[in-house]
């Protein structure tokens, strides 16, 4: 196995400097880090994600099927065949992306993977297409490993679990977390805009831990511009 240390450590700084970038206004239009295809419990194909992202003119997201890579790998071959068929247009930026099951203060959280090498042995245990269980199912050891397989690791959806986002993500936070999924839609509206009451807790505890803020849709239907 071989991987490509500078491409994946120059994809790391090119992310952590948008998730600075972002605000309430940065998803769905520009920047969507949540969603999912038909290879987990979405019902898009990955051709027709990308039609999308090309059509709402995203510049950048990523794919974040439960537990494998299967559906950014084959978003990332149709977008390097529409670019050679399209030379000179603007395409936006895919990064690669997972969504983890983990244990943290005893409950069941996600963590979003952003940015790895999907080659790297250290996240190889996490893209099976099922969760894990024992020690690579405690939240430190996921972001230990997204980290170490050169990406980032995000605490995803921090007001939707059965403990407080105020206990959570300091918890994650101590756990070597980089970032939470700040801009979140809780009661799915449409038009798609971030819950503010809930997004303004959540980043005002990421300035409060110095952790990255993050945006997605959470798409599991067949609209970018929606979850459902």
């Amino acid at each position: 196995m071989t991987v490509n240390i500078v491409e994946t450590s120059t994809s790391r700084e090119q992310l952590k400097q948008v998730f600075q970038s972002i605000d309430a206004k940065s998803c769905p239009r520009y920047f969507n880090f949540h969603m999912h295809t038909v290879y987990s419990d979405g019902r898009l194909q990955p051709s027709t994600l990308m039609e999308q992202a090309i059509a709402i003119g995203l510049k950048g997201f990523t794919i974040t099927d439960h537990h494998t890579v299967g559906g950014y790998q084959a978003a990332q071959s149709w977008l390097e065949n529409w670019r050679w068929n399209n030379p000179g247009a603007n395409a936006p930026i895919l990064w690669s992306g997972v969504e983890i099951n983990a244990n943290l203060l005893d409950i069941e959280v996600h963590i979003l993977g952003y940015g790895f090498e999907p080659e790297h042995f250290s996240i190889k245990p996490y893209i099976q297409r099922k969760a894990t269980t024992g020690e690579e199912y405690q939240a430190a050891n996921v972001i230990s490993a997204i980290q170490k397989s050169g990406g980032l690791a995000v605490l995803a959806h921090p007001v939707r679990y059965r403990r407080s986002h105020f206990e959570l993500i300091p918890a994650a936070a101590k756990a070597g977390i980089d970032g939470v999924e700040t801009f979140y839609a809780y009661n799915n509206p449409n038009p798609w805009k971030p819950s503010e009451r809930e997004s303004l807790q959540v980043q005002q505890l990421a300035n409060d831990y110095s952790l990255l803020n993050t945006c997605g849709t959470d798409t599991h239907g067949l609209n970018l511009l929606q979850r459902l």
